[in-house]
């Protein structure tokens, strides 16, 4: 019987090959899931949309209400793609450079009560200042312009207190003296940090009280409908 002798294999393809192969497979990914997932939305493609809405609403095309959902819609967008919508039958802004109204809110009360609550945007950078009064600030029904937000308080021989929402994650860096302080961290349930905003409080408290919280309590706050 005569042996059986195995035919030669031919040689191997080469390591340039198998590289080439590999960039095409990776190529061809690509394409697939290029057409099908749009983009992640950026905090700058949310703030360019922040701006149109703000001159839209500055020229009359766009009432306080749609401003208001279209704000907060932007500043929910995921993708590019649900960005588009909210400024497809608006012009772009004519001033390029220009600061949207949310970068910077003042609310302020001096010998005097004021209470600001419901439907209203809040400022990226939030100044709040009470001397000789009382400033009552609910956040839980604003449109808040980004994952975070700064709230900067300075209160002199008054009261401020401020609603969070309830999912919010609250960090404290409130400085007091001859003051009380009570800021609230967490959030209820324990549902902090998943997809809630983050309320940075900071500022200074003298002869006075600040309270950050996330139940009306006896706030003066109106009722909800």
């Amino acid at each position: 019987m005569t042996p059986h002798t195995p035919a030669p294999h031919g040689p191997g393809p080469d390591p340039a090959s198998r590289a080439s192969e590999s960039v095409a497979r990776a190529r061809e990914t690509v394409a697939r899931v290029s057409g099908t997932v749009a983009l992640r939305a950026s905090d700058a493609d949310r703030d360019r949309v922040a701006a149109v809405l703000a001159e839209g609403f500055g020229t009359g095309r766009l009432t306080s209400v749609e401003h208001a959902d279209r704000l907060e819609a932007a500043y929910s967008a995921v993708t590019t793609d649900d960005l588009v919508p909210l400024t497809r039958d608006l012009p772009d802004v004519t001033a390029p450079g220009r600061i949207p109204v949310t970068e910077r809110q003042e609310v302020s009360a001096v010998f005097s009560k004021v209470v600001r609550g419901g439907r209203w945007i809040a400022g990226r950078h939030t100044g709040l200042s009470v001397t000789f009064g009382a400033l009552i600030v609910d956040l839980s029904d604003a449109v808040l312009p980004g994952r975070e937000i700064t709230l900067r308080v300075d209160a002199y021989c008054g009261k401020l207190i401020v609603r969070v929402p309830e999912n919010a994650h609250v960090i404290d860096e409130v400085g007091a003296l001859f003051a009380k302080r009570s800021v609230s961290g967490g959030a209820a349930g324990g549902a902090a940090g998943e997809g809630g905003p983050i309320i940075r409080v900071v500022g200074r408290v003298t002869f006075g009280k600040v309270v950050v919280s996330r139940d009306r309590a006896d706030w003066s706050l109106p009722q909800a409908p």
